[in-house]
């Protein structure tokens, strides 16, 4: 083919529109490619699990662990992250000094993640990812931990908190507060606010207060960069 025929071809080719059965193969194409993501990544784990116990994955940001990090200042012991995803709060509390940090992830492949940013961050044997069904964890021995739900799972957690949780143990929810527990403290703003709830003898109490700056915060890793 000539020079002059392959840019003539180039040319036709952008200013074609697409017709209808072009568009539904994109749709179709584009559709098939979401549910590989979901049916490889996402719902493994999921199928013995009950509906309203499920919880989609929805990776924390920086700012929100800088968040978790900044209400859990002066507190040390073991930190427990309840659907731990893909392990970026677990390794930002390690590095922060709470020992042993360990999460819990029903997802295989998060699991997996979670692992190979641990070994890529030089901490691989240093912190813990299991993969467990977040229900059937004990929490007896746990002071710290961290819950990044859905609002529907909330109530049913509470319930797991106040049971096994030893008094003086510190709460830590992200994106969205307990239903009935009174935080102690609150920093952030929309998607970003993180609430801390205390367990006393009496069960959680507290009024709301201002939450200590972030601002000294350690800068927590993303396990992405790099």
């Amino acid at each position: 083919m000539e020079q002059d025929d392959a840019d003539e071809a180039l040319t036709e080719l952008r200013e074609r529109r697409p017709g209808p059965f072009e568009l539904l193969q994109v749709a179709a194409g584009t559709g098939l490619a979401a549910y590989a993501v979901w049916a490889l990544i996402l719902q493994p784990g999921f199928r013995r699990v009950p509906l309203r116990l499920q919880v989609p994955y929805v990776g924390a940001s920086v700012r929100q662990v800088e968040h978790v990090l900044s209400l859990l200042r002066g507190r040390s012991g073991k930190l427990v992250d309840l659907g731990s995803g893909d392990g970026r709060i677990v390794l930002a509390a390690h590095r922060c000094g709470f020992r042993p940090a360990v999460g819990y992830e029903l997802n295989p492949w998060l699991v997996g993640l979670a692992r190979l940013y641990a070994w890529r961050e030089g901490c691989a044997g240093s912190v813990c990812y299991h993969r467990k069904d977040l229900w059937k964890v004990s929490l007896r021995d746990c002071h710290n931990v961290s819950v990044f739900l859905a609002p529907s799972v909330l109530p049913l957690l509470e319930g797991k908190l106040q049971a096994e949780l030893p008094e003086g143990a510190r709460v830590v929810s992200g994106r969205f507060p307990l239903p009935t527990w009174q935080p102690v403290a609150v920093v952030g703003e929309g998607l970003d606010r993180v609430w801390a709830y205390d367990i006393h003898s009496g069960g959680p109490t507290g009024q709301a207060a201002p939450a200590p700056s972030s601002a000294l915060v350690p800068r927590a890793p993303d396990p992405q960069a790099g």
